[in-house]
């Protein structure tokens, strides 16, 4: 149980001890700089708040084409209440180790969506390993067919031809040894 300073008179946490404390990954973002993140963030990046606050979310990410198209998605992708949410491979910083995280955020200013945000990050590789050998464009396709993606869908999401979608899906199919699309999504799931 958390103790003083951090509980209210009522014996209840703060907001920062909740936010601190939560059992997912919390990030609070300006202009896709990490202001504050929790103890879970730390944990999952396997980072120090050094190496987190203060910084570009860039660091988080496998590579930096990878993170540019990642905030190009975001800003094409936000709902009418500025939420958006995908599965995408991350990178630890302690290891370099790559890894499937569910990402969901609020942008809280719709109208400049990098201005700020609350992000969440759940770590999925308990549930989902990634290839070592898959390319940036390989892990954005595979992480958009397991949302059930169509070819068409992906393209305009990466501004790709969907015959460029259909060669990575190939690429992706031999890399998996998979003979459908249905079972290259289940390997991507269960690998």
């Amino acid at each position: 149980m958390i103790t003083s300073p951090s509980q209210t008179d009522s014996g209840l946490p703060t907001y920062h001890a909740a936010f601190q404390f939560a059992p997912i990954g919390l990030v609070l973002s300006a202009q896709r700089q990490i202001v504050d993140c929790n103890e879970r963030v730390l944990q999952m990046f396997s980072a120090t708040r050094d190496q987190l606050v203060g910084k570009s979310f860039s660091v988080m990410y496998p590579s930096a084409a990878e993170f540019e198209r990642t905030g190009a998605r975001i800003v094409a992708s936000l709902d009418a209440q500025g939420h958006y949410g995908d599965d995408r491979v991350m990178r630890r910083l302690g290891s370099g180790e790559l890894f499937w995280c569910h990402v969901t955020g609020r942008a809280l200013d719709r109208g400049d969506p990098h201005a700020r945000g609350i992000w969440s990050f759940e770590d999925l590789s308990a549930r989902r390993q990634i290839s070592a050998d898959l390319t940036p464009r390989e892990r954005e396709i595979a992480a958009l067919l397991v949302e059930g993606q169509t070819s068409k869908l992906i393209g305009r999401r990466l501004g790709v031809s969907p015959r460029t979608v259909d060669v990575y899906r190939g690429r992706l199919m031999k890399k998996y040894q998979a003979g459908s699309t249905p079972e290259l999504i289940h390997k991507l799931l269960s690998a």
